[in-house]
């Protein structure tokens, strides 16, 4: 009988040696190399530096900002106004008595209450509701600047009744008006379809060559 060779160190050894390599050079057993991580994606566009970058995004930013901000300021601003608007008409209207100034053009036109030029002694109250709205008025004038008004307002000198006071005791009081029985007053009543003001104009004519005038223009919407 042949004897059995017995198995030799070598191929023990290679096999050993074999992954011993294999560890060492960080290769698969197919000695196939890893393969390298993926660049980092740049924090920008292509070619554009670090500073750029961190200048865009600033400015980006600040755009943002002035967008929301802006708009935002405005109506900030114009809320305070009508506010202070508001306040302002409140104050008016809550004033008990007339106001030593002359109406604005505006409540002019919508009252229709065309007080001549040059007219003196000028006073105004307004008041409103959810039914109505009536601007009181009072202005000396002269003899023309009452027929101007008269004419501007509608009607004449010759619709005046003599001794007939049209402005009512509920209106006069609104205002504190007094009509003493020792002046010698004329009046009309001038109507008007809605929505246009329905007007009682009572004049004192004592003094013809400085008549004065009150006005109670009623609008009703």
């Amino acid at each position: 009988m042949s004897p059995t060779n017995p198995p030799t160190s070598t191929d023990t050894s290679t096999g050993a040696t074999g992954t011993t390599a294999a560890d060492a050079t960080g290769t698969t057993g197919t000695g196939t190399p890893p393969a390298p991580a993926p660049a980092r994606k740049p924090p920008g566009p292509v070619g554009e530096t670090r500073a750029q970058t961190i200048f865009r995004r600033w400015f980006t930013a600040l755009v943002i900002v002035l967008l929301i901000g802006i708009p935002a300021g405005y109506l900030a601003i114009s809320a305070e106004q009508s506010r202070s608007s508001g306040r302002d008409k409140e104050a008016e209207s809550s004033v008990s008595g007339l106001q030593a100034s002359w109406p604005s053009k505006m409540k002019r036109r919508v009252f229709e209450v065309p007080i001549p030029a040059r007219s003196r002694d000028v006073a105004y109250f307004e008041t409103s509701n959810w039914k109505s709205s009536r601007l009181y008025v009072q202005f000396t004038t002269t003899g023309a600047g009452l027929d101007t008004f008269l004419g501007d307002s509608g009607t004449s000198r010759s619709a005046l009744e003599e001794g007939d006071i049209t402005v009512s005791d509920r209106d006069a009081g609104v205002v504190g008006w007094r009509f003493p029985p020792d002046r010698d007053w004329s009046g009309t009543t001038h109507r008007q379809d809605r929505p246009r003001p329905t007007r009682d104009i009572t004049v004192d004519l004592t003094d013809p060559a400085a008549p004065r005038v009150y006005v109670v223009s009623t609008a009703t919407p």
